[in-house]
């Protein structure tokens, strides 16, 4: 049965979901403690700018333990529909990893709708992320980290931006960028087709989608990438959209692209983010296996 991608009352019910748990505050003040508490114990460099608008700053959290200038690096970039959230609540995701040996390197970006005088849309932060990813590739060796060696990590309208990056042409950004820059991408819970958020009237009243976004910013409707590997992970108890966003891009760019197209049992749309940032839980390794690929 084809989905009904234009009803509604439908869509709200797929991917309202703070609707779908009801309990979702309770993760995201454990995690805004959680992150404050990161940032007071650990060594960090806070609120570093990769440009000069709104929302462009960056959290480092170099690795531990790593020779100088050849950590992998993952970058991670939160949720919350393009319209919520900041980095300040995620900084929980860096402690499992600069323990192995991994550079994190966690971002901020401008939020939906922005202002009358300065509005942002989702190609205004798809653009923010490409200069952020610029960035880390510039400078991110004077922090431990390895230029080459670069994965990133998404959650739900992050993991859209995640797999988003690994289709972009570096060298047509910047002559001194090189091909590849990402070359591992996970998406969690990540949104690949924007069609169905267009038309959810919730989201759509802060996002002003447009067909040609819709076209020209939904990874599912891009050619695959040149290089690189994407691996995508929804958790089980998520809404059959959400499952069949996570299958989308398998299908769309092949097995050979997008090797793993995982379903996380008994995890909800949060708690699977808690999952990454847990040794021993698969979306955990899964990230691991990818910055040491």
């Amino acid at each position: 049965m084809a989905q009904p991608l234009y009803d509604p009352v439908w869509l709200e019910r797929m991917y309202n979901n703070r609707a779908l748990v009801p309990d979702h505050m309770a993760y995201l003040d454990r995690w805004a403690q959680e992150s404050a508490q990161v940032r007071a114990s650990q060594p960090c460099s806070l609120d570093v700018p990769y440009g000069d608008g709104e929302g462009e700053r960056l959290d480092i959290f170099p690795a531990q333990g790593a020779a100088a200038g050849r950590a992998p690096v993952m970058v991670f970039i939160h949720g919350g529909y393009w319209r919520w959230w900041d980095k300040a609540g995620h900084s929980f995701v860096a402690p499992a990893f600069t323990q192995a040996g991994v550079c994190v390197v966690v971002v901020d970006y401008a939020l939906c709708p922005g202002t009358p005088q300065a509005p942002v849309t989702v190609p205004h932060i798809a653009r923010q992320m490409e200069r952020a990813l610029a960035w880390v590739g510039r400078h991110i060796a004077s922090h431990g980290g390895d230029p080459g060696r670069i994965t990133v990590a998404g959650h739900s309208a992050g993991g859209h931006l995640a797999a988003l990056l690994l289709t972009s042409v570096w060298p047509l950004i910047d002559a001194d960028l090189p091909d590849g820059l990402v070359r591992s991408a996970l998406s969690i819970s990540g949104l690949h087709d924007l069609e169905p958020v267009m038309h959810t009237p919730f989201l759509q009243e802060g996002l002003h989608l447009t067909e040609q976004q819709v076209l020209q910013y939904s990874p599912a409707r891009l050619l695959e990438p040149s290089s690189g590997q994407l691996v995508c992970a929804v958790g089980g108890d998520e809404s059959a959209e959400f499952l069949r966003q996570n299958r989308l891009l398998q299908e769309a760019w092949g097995s050979h692209r997008v090797p793993r197209c995982q379903v996380l049992e008994g995890l909800n749309h949060f708690s699977i983010l808690d999952t990454l940032a847990r040794p021993g839980k698969d979306l955990y390794h899964m990230a691991l296996n990818l910055l040491r690929a």
